[in-house]
């Protein structure tokens, strides 16, 4: 019999998909289904390390999270992880294969499109229904005939198909629309329904245009769901400029947004935190003062450490710790740290080797093998317990790792200067261990930290995302699309 399956497409980047497979496995998990999510092919800097040891979208864990499960490398069987404006990195079931152009990945289409049928044959296996999310926008023209994210796979596992778009990006009726439109015959088949997302205002005043919409392409609309203000859901890769006003906050942090910035959900805990003031800085901002400087995870760090010193972060953290502030690398900001970074293998661009910003006496050599794991242990700062994760390909060596970050269960990481100015860590998810969290503030200058449970913020969040789909959306025409495929 075949396991139900249930894809949501989206009309545009960021209309909703991650968020709506999220409240659709915690939704249908309340109801006794056993659910998995899956992502036939993502792009995305923001990544987690799974049980079995691979590497999958960070939206994909969380959906797991959602569907009460461990994320397995088979909910996302091709990542893409950018590292050059026309190329990426490519992972096929959690495992770096090598990097690729544009051109060279549309050949390796057919090889990438075995592993996504092998993972979700896999998934179908074990569990009662499958939640799928799509990628970009399935009217893609250009990129149809080898498709493997959103109608190519739908066609090929023969499922329908919900399609949401963004109200309050504007133009909603003309993205619903005008992505049927685009679609073929069969495709438009399996198009199900409609779901409006982010709307806020009087839905009386919505009604007619809903009605229309209905009545001219033969689609119900299943539902309009709020914009739900205060809701945190880690983003699956844009990194989030909208930041809130908090001017009065104890402790003041700037971060430069790296043109290849990765896993800058370890931010997030900052963000949410009362006590702190993140500032996230783009290429033409002013760099303010500040009492923590981090330097977030990059997918290219030579090319990285290339725009920070073009754009007059070296001097601006000279001039930071010269007045006694404080500095934290994370993964690849941390091996920005050190006295040079070695690509003998051209992985992250031209073989070579780049200065780093000499501020703690390592090196680290890039190497093919990458490390992935879930670890745990204890941070220098006040033995604070930490837990958290690696995904990094570089190997790094000398004195200052003498004087470790963190003491984790399987040794040392890291590395915090002699005059305790500047910690460097392999760690992503540090910030996300109230305790871990609370140390590394205080080291960094704020008073009483008082660090909320990130984890319990995260679940809460999903659970009101399945509150949401109880209250506005038809649940008993999505529990028809997905029952009726068990005959």
């Amino acid at each position: 019999m075949k396991t139900p399956t249930l894809m949501v497409q989206g009309t545009t980047s960021d209309a909703g998909k991650s968020l709506l497979v999220t409240a659709l496995c915690r939704w249908a998990t309340r109801r006794g289904l056993r659910v998995a999510p899956f992502k036939p092919q993502n792009m995305a800097l923001n990544s987690a390390v799974t049980s079995d040891g691979g590497e999958i979208g960070r939206a994909q864990a969380v959906q797991a999270q959602a569907a009460g499960l461990p994320p397995h490398t088979d909910m996302n069987p091709v990542l893409l992880k950018p590292n050059t404006d026309i190329g990426a990195q490519v992972i096929i079931q959690g495992q770096a294969v090598g990097n690729m152009n544009a051109v060279s990945y549309q050949e390796y289409k057919r090889i990438a499109w075995t592993a996504v049928l092998d993972s979700y044959e896999r998934l179908a296996d074990q569990y009662d229904a499958i939640l799928v999310e799509g990628a970009g926008s399935p009217a893609e023209i250009n990129l149809r005939a080898q498709d493997i994210a959103n109608m190519g796979f739908a066609e090929g596992v023969d499922c329908p198909v919900i399609l949401i778009a963004d109200i309050d990006r504007g133009g909603v009726f003309a993205h619903l629309v005008g992505t049927l439109a685009l679609l073929s015959a069969s495709e438009q088949a399996r198009v199900q329904g409609f779901v409006i997302n982010r709307f806020r205002g009087d839905l009386a005043l919505l009604q007619s245009g809903l009605d229309w919409l209905t009545e001219h392409t033969g689609k119900p609309v299943l539902g309009v769901l709020p914009y739900l203000k205060g809701l945190h859901l880690e983003a699956e890769d844009a990194v989030a400029r909208d930041q809130d006003d908090k001017a009065g906050a104890g402790l003041r942090v700037v971060v430069p947004v790296l043109p290849r910035i990765s896993n800058h959900t370890d931010l997030d805990p900052l963000r949410l935190h009362p006590g702190v003031d993140l500032r996230l800085i783009g290429p033409g901002d002013p760099i303010p003062a500040a009492d923590l400087i981090l330097l977030p995870g990059s997918k290219s760090v030579a090319a990285d450490l290339d725009w920070l010193r073009a754009r007059g972060w070296v001097a601006a953290i000279d001039r930071h710790l010269r007045y006694g502030g404080k500095l934290i690398g994370i993964c690849g900001g941390f091996q920005m740290l050190g006295q040079a970074i070695h690509d003998p293998l051209g992985l992250e661009g031209v073989p070579g080797r780049t200065a780093g910003l000499g501020l703690l006496d390592f090196e680290t050599t890039l190497d093919a093998h990458k490390r992935l794991t879930n670890v745990s242990g204890r941070l220098v700062l006040n033995d604070a317990p930490v837990t958290g994760y690696e995904i990094h390909a570089g190997i790094s060596t000398g004195p200052a790792l003498e004087r470790p970050a963190a003491w984790l269960d399987e040794g040392p990481d890291g590395a915090i200067s002699a005059d305790g100015q500047v910690l460097g860590t392999y760690l992503h998810g540090l910030f996300e261990s109230p305790a871990a969290c609370d140390a590394l503030l205080a080291w960094a200058g704020l008073d009483q930290p008082r660090t909320r449970d990130y984890a319990a913020l995260r679940e809460a969040a999903i659970e009101r995302l399945a509150d949401m789909v109880e209250a506005h959306l038809d649940t008993v025409a999505l529990e028809r699309l997905l029952l009726r495929q068990l005959g």
